[in-house]
């Protein structure tokens, strides 16, 4: 069997800023959030991923300015953007400041790519969503150009062309590993597919197994496009928080994962997160990963036998839970939950 990856990302969730101390919100959940990153790092998770925002409730509009700190204090743990909101950046500034973060890391950086789970980075840098599609295939085009080619040309709709024009600085191995990810619908995975690349589904709600059409649609379209699927890469991302006793875990947790998902869906007309509900999700077959040790591993197991992953992401601080209790599940995650799923599956 091949190799499985273990990681972890956060969106750096916070409580918004008060009037009369903008910024101590911010301050203090970065230094967590490095705090998070380095344990990671030395209970030896293979990778981290940072969201990018630009909402009141989360501290994170700039991963790659957190990468390049984490960077700095780590070690071995590859360091990526989850997601870097491609359509309202610019190709060439991602490219760059990420070639700094591999540099800083020593080969280490990664990015992955997506349209985001919010609009407002689109007027807030003036773009029009009318150019919502067109813009992430231009600009993810470009971005891969880049990637590969040291001196480029190339142009688009609805950007500037470039005209045999150097990017720098370069990244260390090469090129940086993309990822691209998705939400759910075909179209992207079509995509990732014609364009080989490594494919990252998040599964927030429902039921995973009906995602199990899109990863067949995925090694499909690879298929038809010549590549064989032991060069494909797929990567499933959960929420996460893990613990000793499941009934604690569960009303631990709940308080501060309903506030999040009803902030979150009050702008999407989703109704108030119920106890039943989040009960549900956590059944075994469910897509929230939130119990005690042996639950956890069980349910990635259904998921690796699902979608037959090769990089597992938990989405592991949310919401307002303190920052402890984070530590604690990351440590629980790290020391617990992936030896004991690498030995059932058999891999290293």
């Amino acid at each position: 069997m091949r190799n499985i990856e273990f990681g972890l990302m956060t969106f750096a969730d916070m409580e918004p800023e008060k009037e009369s101390v903008k910024g101590t919100n911010a301050h203090r959940r970065i230094q967590d959030l490095l705090e998070e990153i380095k344990l990671a790092d030395q209970l030896g998770i293979d990778m981290f991923g940072i969201g990018e925002h630009h909402r009141p409730d989360y501290a994170v509009s700039s991963p790659t300015t957190v990468l390049g700190a984490a960077a700095a204090v780590t070690k071995n743990i590859k360091l990526s953007s989850a997601v870097t909101v491609l359509s309202s950046d610019d190709p060439v500034r991602v490219y760059q400041q990420f070639a700094t973060v591999d540099a800083i890391s020593g080969g280490r950086a990664e990015i992955m790519a997506g349209r985001g789970s919010f609009i407002e980075s689109f007027p807030l840098f003036g773009f029009d969503l009318n150019d919502y599609n067109e813009l992430f295939e231009e600009k993810l085009d470009l971005l891969l150009k880049i990637n590969r080619s040291e001196k480029i040309t190339w142009s688009g709709n609805l950007r500037a062309p470039i005209h045999d024009l150097g990017v720098y600085p370069r990244a260390v191995s090469g090129e940086i590993p993309i990822w691209l990810a998705a939400g759910g619908t075909p179209a992207s995975a079509v995509r990732a597919a014609k364009l080989r690349l490594p494919l990252m589904l998040a599964i927030i709600g429902g039921l995973p197994r009906h995602f199990t059409p899109f990863f067949d649609l995925y090694r499909k379209s690879a298929h038809e496009n010549g590549i064989a699927a032991e060069d494909l890469q797929v990567g499933v991302n959960n929420h996460m928080y893990v613990g000793e006793d499941a009934d604690k875990v569960a009303s631990e947790f709940f308080p501060h994962y309903a506030k999040m998902m009803d902030r979150v869906g009050r702008s999407r007309g989703w109704q108030p997160m119920s106890r039943p509900q989040f009960d549900f999700m956590r059944a075994p077959e469910g897509s929230l990963l939130v119990g005690s040790v042996e639950q956890v591993v069980e349910k990635i197991l259904y998921q690796h036998q699902l979608f037959g992953f090769t990089r597992f992401v938990a989405q592991s601080s949310l919401g307002t839970l303190p920052h402890e209790l984070t530590m604690k599940s990351i440590e629980i995650f790290a020391s617990q939950v992936v030896p004991e799923v690498k030995r059932r599956l058999g891999v290293g």
